[in-house]
């Protein structure tokens, strides 16, 4: 540390680094720019990332309110004394079994399900002379889905007259599908196909295979109104009052640890940023009143 002019400079021998106050060799004392900016970053994430947090709390009190069922006789007694024998917004969770017979996966062997999604997508460059680069594009995207009807059955309960039936479960949110299948097929090169892509100015690249399927014997939990029919036919169905219909491909602790993480994540993340930000104030605070007790010796 040495004396220049009116004030006081931070050096390192032979080592350059960035001080929380410019030189002050022009007159007043002032603060570096890019300080000032880090501590109003700071302190602008820390808010955005609480408002995150707080948001994901209400969340989370919400999900922690909706009733979670199974798919037995405490559900039955509880619908047979609810007003119209229903449930308004419930959470149930149990296994996937189908009503008739599963859909069978058209590429991995003994595998089944109830939703099925099959997607073949190809790849193609075509040649910019603009810019003289060949560019990618995806093609030819084709989709298919199948359903059959499914119903919810207890762990354990492989032969059950107690189990709740799913209505209409493409209607609903959430990711429940598991993709069991995917490829690449590289498109094969030849002397002829090279030509015809020189004199089209195109060439397939690749083809995508992928499949997904909501899996026979998988656990799913689905947040809906539970209806009870004929005495003890149940189903899960879309909510009147207007909240979402959601299926989700784990049990109900799991998706509460998920939504629990999230919010944990975002609270770390508030104070990270705050502590950056307070700890670059501190810096700029501290060398204000240092240099003011400097100047008054």
């Amino acid at each position: 540390m040495y004396y220049v002019g009116q004030g006081w400079q931070l050096s390192v021998k032979h080592n350059k680094r960035i001080s929380c106050f410019t030189d002050p060799d022009m007159g007043d004392f002032s603060v570096n720019p890019l300080v000032l900016i880090g501590v109003g970053s700071g302190f602008a994430f820390s808010g955005l990332f609480y408002h995150l947090y707080q948001e994901k709390t209400k969340e989370l009190k919400k999900l922690k309110e909706i009733p979670i069922f199974k798919p037995d006789q405490h559900l039955v007694r509880v619908l047979k004394a609810s007003p119209h024998k229903r449930l308004q917004y419930v959470a149930v969770e149990g296994l996937v079994q189908a009503d008739g017979e599963p859909l069978p996966s058209q590429f991995v062997p003994r595998c089944f399900g109830v939703i099925q999604k099959t997607a073949v997508e190809e790849h193609w460059k075509y040649w910019n002379s603009l810019s003289n680069t060949w560019n990618s594009r995806k093609v030819n995207r084709k989709e298919t889905q199948n359903s059959v009807p499914f119903s919810l059955v207890s762990p354990g309960a492989y032969i059950t007259d107690l189990y709740v039936k799913v209505q209409n479960p493409l209607e609903a949110s959430g990711c429940y599908l598991e993709r069991v299948y995917f490829k690449v097929r590289h498109a094969e090169e030849s002397l002829g196909n090279i030509v015809m892509q020189g004199l089209s100015g195109e060439k397939p690249v690749a083809m995508e295979e992928s499949e997904e399927l909501l899996r026979v014997g998988s656990t799913l939990t689905g947040f809906g109104e539970v209806v009870l029919e004929g005495g003890q036919v149940m189903r899960l169905q879309a909510p009147q009052d207007g909240r979402k219909y959601i299926l989700v491909p784990t049990d109900h602790r799991s998706f509460l640890d998920r939504h629990e993480r999230s919010a944990s994540m975002w609270k770390m993340l508030t104070a990270l940023s705050g502590i950056t930000g307070a700890s670059l104030l501190a810096c700029v605070v501290y060398g204000l009143v240092g240099k003011k007790d400097d100047r008054s010796k």
